[in-house]
């Protein structure tokens, strides 16, 4: 089959690999689409410790299924189908108490850290277990589909967020999580969302996608403006999808006292935090990992129409063009935000 492999940091090659058997509790996928992640972007230069080469990336997939382990009921060749990116064991503390995204075992398809190498989706065929594995209706393209992944991580992120009907939400970074994130956010039952970037066009993008206020953060005071607009108390939630510490300090002081800053964004491993602020001001700082079932709720809302994420769709490329892609991704090219390779 043919594979785009990470051959060395910043070199991907198209590939002859041999064909992926599913073992018995596994599902023979043959990928339609995949789109590139914000994360394989950032491992692509071995940023991250999480790509380690040689390696197949991609986690954010949909195709048909082509065979099955011989264990597997349910599913039925030809199908058509997405999956979660994460691994779990199904059999440990967490798995047990319903925190998939928490497993002692966890692991991510197209990610090599060391620990673990897992083959991802950027290739004509991939193997994935059954227990992950999602139908998904003849209306959904395969395109569409192979952003329910990222979606299952806004809407996640959402859902362990305590926001009461009419709350003010602030979502910093309007990139591709970002604005699911508000999308998530504005169906969860938050009247007002202010969207943060330093990108004018992703900023008319998220007031395109519900944002009913947005700010330039090279231009304004973010903590002084959101502040401005909410009587001086500050947004009751916010959701910090960038994970750097300009963007977690933004997110921290334009909350309100009580108030809580859900972290999405994790491009840095460390950062400062402003403790004394947290602390005196009583804000809740929590961490939100992938998702933890959400997906089969996430294909809903995308095939409903509830979630949009047609303004987010770049282009979409054969699998052999992946390596110009990848670099005008991480050239960070202006209006370039989700690329789906075809393989």
């Amino acid at each position: 089959m043919k594979a785009l492999v990470l051959t060395n940091y910043r070199s991907l090659e198209l590939q002859d690999l041999p064909r992926p058997e599913p073992g018995p509790d596994e599902v023979l996928i043959r990928v339609q689409a995949c789109g590139i992640c914000g994360s394989d972007v950032h491992g692509y230069d071995g940023s991250t410790g999480r790509r380690i080469p040689p390696l197949v990336m991609g986690h954010e997939a949909a195709g048909m299924i082509a065979d099955l382990g011989s264990a597997v009921s349910g599913f039925q060749i030809g199908q058509r189908v997405t999956f979660d990116s994460t691994l779990s064991c199904g059999q440990c503390f967490f798995c047990k108490r319903g925190q998939i995204n928490l497993c002692d075992a966890r692991q991510v398809l197209g990610v090599s850290c060391g620990d673990y190498r897992r083959a991802g989706a950027f290739a004509e065929f991939v193997c994935v277990p059954a227990r992950i594995l999602y139908l998904l209706p003849d209306s959904l393209s395969f395109e569409k589909a192979a952003l329910i992944e990222a979606i299952s991580v806004a809407v996640h992120a959402v859902a362990i967020t305590p926001i009461q009907l009419n709350d003010t939400a602030i979502v910093v970074g309007a990139g591709m999580i970002g604005l699911l994130t508000l999308q998530a956010a504005k169906l969860a039952g938050c009247q007002r969302i202010i969207a943060v970037d330093v990108d004018a066009g992703r900023l008319q993008t998220a007031r395109s996608l519900g944002a009913t206020d947005t700010i330039l953060a090279n231009e304004r005071d973010v903590a002084a403006t959101v502040k401005e607009w909410t009587a001086k108390r500050g947004a009751d939630v916010a959701f910090e999808c960038v994970g750097t510490t300009a963007t977690v300090l933004s997110s921290i002081e334009s909350t309100r006292k009580g108030g809580t800053v859900t972290l999405v964004g994790n491009i840095s491993p460390k950062i400062e935090l402003p403790l004394q602020s947290v602390v005196t001001r009583q804000i809740r700082l929590q961490g939100s990992c992938a998702s933890a079932g959400e997906i089969p709720a996430c294909i809903d809302l995308l095939a409903s129409g509830k979630i949009d994420v047609t303004p987010m769709l770049s282009a979409f490329v054969p699998l052999e063009e992946g390596p110009s892609w990848f670099e005008r991704l991480y050239g960070h090219e202006a209006g370039l935000m989700k690329v789906v390779l075809h393989p």
